[in-house]
């Protein structure tokens, strides 16, 4: 006899069959660069924590010092239960740190996304969404009430197809919405912003940037609005403190009316627990950090681009990458998962990226770069790579 959720079982052994399924491993104390992963130390290609911020003892201490002052948790959400003091200082830093006039913080990057977003078009309007964009986003868009043929992508950071959506859009639409992340986390490339915008003011059309890949890495850590000098045109610029900020949970930054509505407006916001106190002190110290000290923006691209050339020397093929993030092209997906069991017993942690994140003949080893490691780290990564790549016969 079967039950309700017999079904899932079933759709969990597809996946299971197929290779799909996710078997994260145990990590054994602090996401460094040498971490201690499944009772091993190796070297960590995989983690997000681009400046190694989560172990830096400013931000650990800061943390440390809320959990005293203010307690482990912050009562409830915070319309009802109010705001900590502490949330309000971390919303003024973030402000400042994104020359902008408001921020807001939300519990995760994703909550940003699927919360805000459904709320900035309805059924009379039109978003317009970049091929490649996030899930998060996507996600935000259907939940949208935007009605489905005015949901809209165009070819991935292609501006002529942009321009030919917008005009289309604006003709039909009360409002129009552009979206796009900053820097893509598959491949690395970045998103033409100045371009993005010139489009989005000449027809009228809000912009909605993601740049949780871009903060804490583009120009000097400021992110892609100050990459482009375009910070003041970006409408809404949502991120995530669990990528180069190391700890975790979403911004959006832009003017302040547009952060009040939000605040008013975002069910994922007014409907969730605020974040505890060391978590919030956390994201402020990693951000003054960040401002204070920039030799950890400076060693991440340092590593970054000595960790790329070496790899397309040795042949590899690193695809269209202009940040921190590298994929190694592998082709086939049994391919990338060779190379990566090969990588893992010569102690480096590099997950393969298969099929269905990725198109099936573009598997891929991501490797996210970090200032937490060193250059002998990099060489033995290197090292593996190089037998790994031969045995696959990928170089």
């Amino acid at each position: 006899m079967t039950t309700p959720t017999e079904w899932m079982k079933d759709e969990y052994n597809d996946l299971v069959s197929k290779g799909f399924d996710w078997k994260p491993p145990v990590i054994g104390g602090p996401s460094t660069g040498r971490a201690i992963i499944d009772g091993k130390k190796r070297i960590m290609l995989c983690a997000n924590n681009y400046l190694s911020m989560s172990n830096h003892p400013k931000v650990k201490q800061a943390a440390i010092d809320a959990v005293k002052s203010h307690g482990a948790g912050s009562g409830s959400v915070r319309p009802i239960a109010g705001n900590m003091d502490i949330h309000n200082e971390l919303e003024e830093t973030i402000a400042r740190f994104k020359n902008r006039e408001a921020a807001l913080y939300y519990q995760t990057g994703f909550a940003v996304n699927s919360g805000l977003i459904p709320q900035l078009a309805g059924k009379n309007d039109s978003i317009i969404s970049d091929q490649l964009n996030h899930g998060s986003i996507i996600d935000g868009v259907r939940l949208s009430g935007v009605k489905k043929e005015n949901r809209t992508i165009y070819a991935h950071n292609d501006m002529g197809e942009l321009e030919d959506r917008l005009k289309k859009a604006t003709k039909k639409s009360e409002k129009t919405l552009v979206i796009s992340d900053g820097v893509f986390s598959m491949d690395g490339d970045i998103a033409p912003l100045d371009q993005i915008t010139n489009l989005a003011r000449k027809y009228g059309a809000m912009t909605y940037i993601d740049d949780c890949h871009g903060e804490g890495v583009l120009a000097g850590g400021r992110g892609i609005g100050a990459h482009f000098g375009v910070e003041d045109e970006v409408d809404m610029e949502s991120g995530s403190f669990s990528k180069a900020f190391g700890v975790v949970g979403g911004l959006v930054a832009g003017e302040k009316h547009m952060v009040d509505y939000a605040f008013n407006k975002s069910r994922t916001m007014l409907l969730s627990g605020s974040a505890p106190p060391a978590t919030i002190a956390a994201c402020k110290a990693s951000i003054e950090v960040l401002e204070s000290e920039p030799e950890h923006v400076e060693k991440l691209w340092s590593n970054t681009e000595y960790f790329r050339k070496e790899l397309q020397s040795m042949g590899f093929d690193t695809g269209v990458s202009e940040t921190p993030i590298i994929p190694v092209m592998c082709g086939e997906s049994h391919k990338a998962k060779e190379l990566s069991a090969k990588l893992l017993e010569l102690d480096v942690f590099a997950l393969p990226i298969v099929f269905p994140m990725v198109a099936p003949d573009k598997a891929r080893i991501r490797v996210m770069m970090s200032a937490g490691l060193e250059r002998e780290d990099l060489d033995i990564a290197l090292n593996g790579f190089e037998k790994g790549g031969k045995t696959t016969r990928i170089i």
